[in-house]
Order: structure tokens, then sequence, then C-alpha cells
């Protein structure tokens, strides 16, 4: 590794990029294996040619080694592959912050045990170039796990996505009001479309993959000349939103429904529209047309789906059997079959011929969002409101897989011509490509079956225990980030959870407004502390330990005594949900926070209201006390951390990085260091007094709750998908960047 920095570093730069571009190609062209091979293990190399080149570069470079020339072990060739596997998967982090690729490859590969991989991860250890977020364990999903690549550069949810008839590249319609074009093979935008006034809820692509067709919530539809990436015409009539379109065989008509109760035919042509199909006594969601091109299928509001002879305008039969909302439809490739999505938290297979039910899917107590169905036939593809997808053989009825990555709601599915890859558009603001035929175990500490909402770290620096919406608690190991025991009693949501320095207690709480306190060393619960009307979204410890504090969506915080389960008072001055509260050192003074983006200052001995702070535009997700007890630092759904003189009431400073809503913030226990994060997926590290993030990590999905361990170096993270991250902070206050990554121009950009 030494070695090839060095060479490097003696290059002009001109001559290193120029090397760093051809080498692994004139390798391949030379069918050197072995040396190709040390080339790409090596971690200088990697971490040289993100820097110079970009991440596609150097994934393309993996993809020489498999060359009919090149001949190597087949260890040595698994390797390889997966090594490809985690730089793909952080390709879009990465693309973004090249910083992060040490974190992202530990994150990935720390469960492998082939001596290539781990000579790299130590190599990765020891980088140094600027601060960084270290994983001590191996968190991120694995390059053996379905999913392939995580597509980001949307700002709002995604709601659709369509699959162009070559298979390369795919189309969604955003929430943001565009359209994007996209290369699945790399994850580029190639085109955005813009034009629609409102989100974009549905775009299909017409069969000889010319043009598409999306339906906004502007209440028109856009014909689209993807070649150009200009507009050709739009389409109104609808009296409502367009949630919904379906394109003829022949490319000729397109069949949009609405939120205005009806379908409407259009001659894409000219743009006129034919004919209106009404017979839905509610919002129409979604229509689907058999392959021959004959007849239409719409679900609905009502509860119902309906088939139709869209070119006379008749409605031939009413399906009904779905107890609430019927989502989406597709058709089968034999057109015999109607598979329909719903509310329920079921799929329904349907004779199209006879209109009757054949037989009834159960999904995992979830709305099911979207549904599709393979080239061939053999599965139905569908997405959930949980934030999964789930695979079936829909003719016998069996849920094969569920396919684990997004951290919102799936809103629409597609599978590429081959049948291989599956396209999922998510909530969550992007798109994700899955291996079909890819059913590996995921190798992540995956404990929580749901979203972890908060993380306190036990003041032993040992331990930390996770909240969830799985309804447990959970104590990890920080040294192994094993799971030591499970917690189980609420029967809601778990929102908060507070450790007692005695190495003992916590208390947590949920979402039906009760409080809990455990020895979380026996796993045994002491008492249940009830009192509040709604959730309980953050509780703190005072100074002195015996009392706690409790924040909740009913407006109010309450002061307990844990020991006894007594309530002392009840602290009334907001006007909305209380979303967090913090302690003063002093012992006197607490700070909270609710959705109006309002905080307060009070004395909780007396329950007086000392001051309001204000100045966010957004809800206050978190508050946190700087160890002096001075200031405050405030996070916000308005994508910005505030710092505050409570006692004067006055704001100090605005701290802006993040892209999302910042879901938490802690110090430091020195206070030299602030920790936010968001939901743009990153966790940041502030250097508190220049005001300015020094460090980033991306999970891969929204980050949410974390903890700072006492040693202020380790952080634990918690994630949508219930994992657990624990991150050591490197780089700071120690070595600096050696003068030959400077000279390789390796430190951050």
């Amino acid at each position: 590794m030494n070695d090839l920095r060095e060479r490097l570093a003696r290059m002009p730069s001109d001559q290193r990029r120029a090397s760093l571009e051809s080498l692994a190609n004139y390798l391949a062209r030379a069918a050197n294996a072995e040396r190709l091979h040390l080339l790409l293990v090596n971690f200088c190399f990697i971490e040289a040619k993100v820097f110079e080149w970009g991440v596609q570069s150097l994934i393309e470079d993996y993809d020489l080694a498999r060359n009919s020339d090149i001949v190597l072990s087949e260890a040595k060739k698994s390797s390889l592959r997966l090594i490809q596997g985690a730089i793909q998967l952080s390709a879009s982090i990465l693309e973004e912050d090249e910083t992060q690729l040490a974190g992202q490859l530990l994150g990935r590969l720390m469960s492998y045990t082939a001596p290539e991989i781990l000579e790299i991860l130590e190599q990765a250890k020891q980088w140094r170039a600027v601060p960084w977020l270290r994983p001590l364990t191996s968190s991120l999903i694995t390059p053996e796990g379905s999913l392939l690549r995580t597509i980001t550069g949307h700002t709002g949810a995604v709601y659709a996505v369509a699959i162009l008839p070559e298979g390369q590249y795919a189309i969604s319609a955003s929430e943001d009001t565009t359209l994007g074009i996209w290369n699945l093979q790399n994850g580029d935008q190639l085109l955005t479309l813009t034009g629609h006034a409102g989100p974009v809820m549905s775009v299909i692509v017409t069969p000889d993959g010319q043009h598409a067709i999306s339906a906004s919530y502007d209440h028109t539809l856009k014909v689209w000349d993807l070649e150009n990436g200009i507009q050709l015409r739009t389409l109104t009539g609808h009296g409502g939103p367009v949630i919904g379109v379906a394109v003829t065989p022949d490319g000729q008509h397109a069949i949009s429904a609405s939120y205005d109760h009806t379908l409407k035919v259009w001659d894409l042509k000219n743009g006129r529209e034919e004919r209106t199909l009404t017979g839905h006594t509610e919002l129409v969601l979604g229509v689907a047309l058999t392959p021959d091109g004959q007849y239409a299928i719409s679900c609905s509001d009502d509860n119902t789906l309906k088939l139709w002879d869209w070119q006379n305008g008749i409605e031939l039969n009413t399906f009904t059997g779905h107890d609430i909302c019927v989502r989406a439809v597709t058709i089968t490739p034999d057109g015999q079959h109607a598979i329909s999505a719903s509310y329920d938290h079921t799929l329904k297979v349907w004779d199209l011929k006879n209109g009757r039910e054949e037989r009834t899917l159960i999904a995992q107590n979830a709305p099911v969002y979207a549904v599709t169905v393979t080239p061939d036939s053999q599965y139905a593809i569908s997405g959930h409101w949980n934030n999964i997808l789930k695979v079936w053989n829909w003719e016998k009825g069996l849920d094969l897989l569920t396919l684990t990555g997004h951290t919102r709601s799936v809103n629409a599915v597609a599978v590429t011509p081959d049948g291989k890859q599956i396209v999922s558009a998510s909530d969550d603001n992007t798109i994700k490509v899955w291996n079909l035929h890819n059913s590996s175990a995921l190798k992540t500490s995956i404990g929580h079956s749901s979203a972890i909402r908060a993380i306190a770290a036990i003041p032993d620096g040992k331990h930390a225990i996770s909240a969830s919406n799985d309804q447990t608690l959970k104590i990890w190991d920080l040294q192994s980030g094993n799971e030591v025991r499970t917690l189980g009693g609420h029967t809601d949501l778990v929102l908060a959870v507070a450790a007692i320095s005695d190495g003992k207690h916590a208390i947590s709480g949920d979402g039906d407004g009760v409080l809990k306190v455990w020895n979380w060393q026996t796993g045994k619960e002491l008492r249940t502390l009830t009192g509040h009307a709604k959730g309980v979204s953050s509780v703190a410890v005072m100074p002195d330990e015996q009392y706690v504090i409790s924040a909740s969506w009913d407006n109010y915080l309450k002061i307990w005594n844990w020991q006894t389960g007594d309530e002392l008072r009840t602290l009334i001055g907001h006007n909305t949900s209380v979303r967090t509260v913090a302690v003063m050192p002093d012992g006197l003074h607490a700070i909270s926070g609710d959705g109006d983006g309002v905080l307060k200052v009070w004395n909780w001995q007396t329950g007086k209201e000392l001051r309001t702070l204000t100045g966010h535009t957004g809800g206050i997700t978190a508050v946190t006390v700087t160890p002096q007890g001075q200031q405050v630092i405030s996070a916000s759904d308005d994508t910005t951390l505030k710092v505050w003189d409570w006692q004067c009431g006055t704001e100090l400073c605005t701290l802006t990085d993040h892209t999302g809503a910042v879901l938490g913030v802690a110090n430091t226990p020195d206070g030299q260091y602030i920790i936010s994060a968001s939901d743009d997926s990153t966790l940041k590290v502030w250097d508190f007094e220049q005001g300015k993030v020094i460090a980033s990590f991306n999970e891969d999905g929204s980050a949410l709750p974390f903890a700072v361990a006492p040693d202020g170096m380790t952080i634990i993270a918690g994630t949508p998908l219930g994992r657990v991250h624990i991150l050591r902070l490197e780089g700071v206050g120690g070595t600096a960047p050696s003068s030959l990554d400077k000279q390789i121009g390796l430190e951050a950009k």
C-alpha cells in the first residue's frame, strides 16, 4: 500500500490521473491476472481512483476481472465481487462525499473473512486524511444481499417508476414535480423533465420506448419525447388530480385514472379526449390494460375493481372482495388474471373472464401500495406501507421473500424485461434496484424488527439501550455489537428511553402515553407510570437522578419520581405536541421543544415557565444542553440547528448543512463536538467552536436516533431497518494528514 502511495505521490498530477485511468485496463489487456488482482484489493488504489475518476470508473475496473483471459481462483473472484458490490452499494454516497469511502467499506465488508478483504479493511482503518466515522461492526447492507443500487436525485417522494423497453433505463415520477430518467446500471441521471405544476403521480412508457406519459396532481397528463427530453403536449380534461395512466400496446391511446371518480381515454397523436368512463363512486387510483389492449381494469377507493371495454365505454364487470381502498392493480402477461393491492393488507388474484376471486395473499399487517408481475408470470412483486417489498408465487399463494432497504413506504414496483431485476420507488425519495434471484440473507446486526425510535448510552460506557416501533427495547454490547437482551412489556411503539447512571435502571415511554421503569440488567419491568393522555415523545433524567421529566403529544410535560412512580407536577404552556425535553446541569431548569417550532425554558421544581425561544420555521425535533449548561442547541424540521443562550433567550447562531429535517442532536461530553442526525440519511459531526461539519456518515436509510457514549468518541445510531451502528470518531486531535496524502490529492475536496 505504501509503495503505491509513494509512487503516485512522486508523479506529476496529469501523469497520475492518466496512470489511474489506464492501469487496470493495461493489466487486463496483458492478461496479468495476479497484478490486476493485487491492484483491485489495494485500498490506496481504490481511494485514489475514487478521488480522481469517480466511483463508476472504479466499478468498471472490477468488471475487467471477469474477462475470460483473466485466470483467478474462485476465492479471489469472489472477493473481487464482494468489494465491487460494496462500492456499488455505496456509489450514490461516494459520489457526494468521497471521504466516506473507508467507513462504507468497513460497514459493508467487516463480516467477511477472505484474506484480501481483511487486508483492505486493515488499510481502511488506518485512513487519516480527514476526520471520519469508523464503523466498529458490520452494520450496513452487505453486497451479498438482494439490493444492488440506490439511486438518488429526487428531492421529494418518488411515486412511480417505469422501465424502458431495452431494460437499461428507467423513468420516475416524483412529488418534487419532476420526472427523472436514470441509467439503472450506474445510477446516473440522464435527464430531468420539468413542466408539471404539482406532484407527478404516475408515468408510463410507450411500447416503442420513444415517449412517456405522465399523470399529475395538477389535473393534467403530459406526453414527452424521451430522446430529446421535451414536452410534446398536455392533456387536460380531468376535474381532479390524475393518479394513474396506462398505454395501449400499439401506443396510440392512453387511459387515465383520476380523483374525479372517472377514467378518460386519450388519443395520443392529437391529445384529444375520446371518452370518459364513469361508474366508480370514489377516487380512481389505478388502471391497467390487458396485453391485447382490448380491456382495461381500474381500482378505486370505493373498494372495487371494474373491467371495461374501453373502446366502447362499456363497464363489463365489477370485482368486489376488498374491505377498503384498492390502491393498485396489474394484469398477468397471459391476460387471464388481475392482481390487486389494497389497504386491507391483502393482494387478491382475480379471474378476468368470470370476475371470480381465486385467492388472497395476506401481507404483514400493512397496507399494500403497489403490485406488478414478472414477464415470465412466475412471481408477483408487491410494495408496502411498512417500507418492504415482497416476492410471491401468486398462483400458489406463497410468500417467498421479503426485501428490506427502503425507509419509508414503497409506492411503485417494476421489473426489467429480462425478469432479473426489480426497481422500486419510495417515499424516502429514492429508487432502488434489486436482484430478484439473490435471496441471500443480509449479514447485518439486525436486532429490532422495525424502526428504532430512540437510543440511550448507558453510563457504564459498555452498553446502550434502543427503543423501537416493534414495542420492545434492546440492550447492546458496544464492544461486540451483539444484542444482550430484549425488554418486552410495552403494547405500543416505544418512542423514548433514558438510562440512570447506577448501571441498572432505564425509563422508557410509548405511544400510549405510558412510561415503564426497568432493571435492564435482569430485563425485569419494575413499575409503570401513567398520566399522559397521548404518546410520550421524550424522557430525560434530572441531575440528582431522583426524578425524570417526560414530554408528550398531549402538549404537557410531567415530573415523576421514578423510584416510587409518583407524578409530582405537570408543566403547562405548549399549544401543540411537545416533541423533546432536556435538563440543565444546575438541577433547576429544563428546556422543551414543540411541533410549532417553539422552545420553552422552565423551572421544573416550581413548574413556572421562564421564557420562550422562537426562530425555527419548522417543528423542534430534539434539544440538547452544552456540558457547562450555558447554551442549548435545538434541531428542527426546517433542516437547521440553532444555538441559544437560554438565560437571555437569544439565538447565537444557526448551523446549516443538512438537506432534510434534523431529527437528533447531542454534544460530546467535553463540549467540543456536536452530533446531528437528519432525514437526509446522514449523521454529521460538527466542530462546535467553528460551527462547521468535520465528518459525515451516510446510512442506508434515514439516520434516526443516536446517543454518544461517555468516551465522547463512540456514537450509537439506530436505523429505520432496526439495525444499530456503532461508530468511532477518528482523525481528531491526533495525526494530521500525511504529506503523501496531500501530494496525491486525497484530502477532502
